[in-house]
């Protein structure tokens, strides 16, 4: 006869390796690289110029003559589409970096390859604000001065947002990581 703890032991051993195979990889990093995308998946890129006349300063010469330049800079949206339907938004500063990362759809996408090395940070975010509510479940907002994250949804329609404010590109703020 097997005990309990054997045959648990035993389902996990057979479960675990299924429930690999079921969770879609992303494969990107908030702070590192581009994710890889699976081999389901669409990818589709486009270069975004924020407006520069909202984010210009004027510069002076040596002579005091003023000139105009753009603070702003230019970055990549490069949209993921999972075999399952979730939408992932990486979006990549001029140096290929991930600074912001956006998803929405049916399933939610693992945080952790998402997050990568912030991940701990933002287990640590969910945990305060959650006992902040009383350990009340829900929408999660972690907001601390180099990660912000906000994570929300219900089965079969979940969506969040995450961004690293200190690595926003000049004229960017948290609004445009949607």
């Amino acid at each position: 006869m097997w005990s309990r703890v054997c045959r648990a032991g035993f389902i996990t051993a057979l479960v675990l390796p299924c429930s690999l195979f079921a969770v879609q990889s992303a494969h990107a990093a908030l702070g590192g690289t581009p994710m890889t995308p699976p081999t389901d998946a669409s990818v589709s890129s486009r270069t975004v110029q924020p407006a520069s006349g909202a984010a210009s300063t004027v510069m002076r010469s040596a002579s005091g003559a003023a000139s105009s330049a753009s603070a702003s800079a230019s970055y990549t949206v490069r949209e993921t589409t999972l075999g399952n339907g979730t939408v992932v938004r990486e979006y990549l500063a001029a140096d290929g970096t991930v600074f912001g990362i956006a998803w929405r759809g049916p399933q939610m996408p693992d945080l952790n390859e998402l997050l990568g090395s912030y991940f701990p940070q933002y287990v640590a975010g969910v945990k305060a604000a959650r006992a902040a509510r009383g350990g009340a479940r829900g929408p999660v907002t972690v907001d601390q001065s180099s990660l912000v994250v906000q994570s929300g949804g219900h089965m079969g329609a979940f969506n969040g947002r995450a961004w690293l404010p200190p690595a926003l590109p000049a004229g960017i703020s948290g609004t445009d990581i949607q």
